[in-house]
């Protein structure tokens, strides 16, 4: 059970923080309890589509290298 009196804060904007749990006012993210470990990680394992922009975030990246070494 969450603690209410805990700080929370959106992985992505540390300025965000409140008592309690509750969404980010600026992206609309959980926020996560402070201290947690791996916040973002376990973000973005959270949804398909988040996973989805990673992969095609590495392959670009990935093709770009490829594309630099070939030169």
């Amino acid at each position: 059970m969450d603690n209410p009196a805990k700080t929370y804060l959106c992985p992505m904007h540390r300025d965000v923080r409140q008592q309690g749990a509750g969404k980010c006012w600026k992206c609309g993210m959980n926020l996560l309890p402070e201290g947690t470990r791996f916040g973002m990680l376990r973000h973005i394992v959270s949804s398909p589509l988040h996973i989805a922009m990673v992969v095609a975030m590495l392959l670009l990246m990935a093709a770009a290298m490829m594309m630099l070494m070939a030169r």
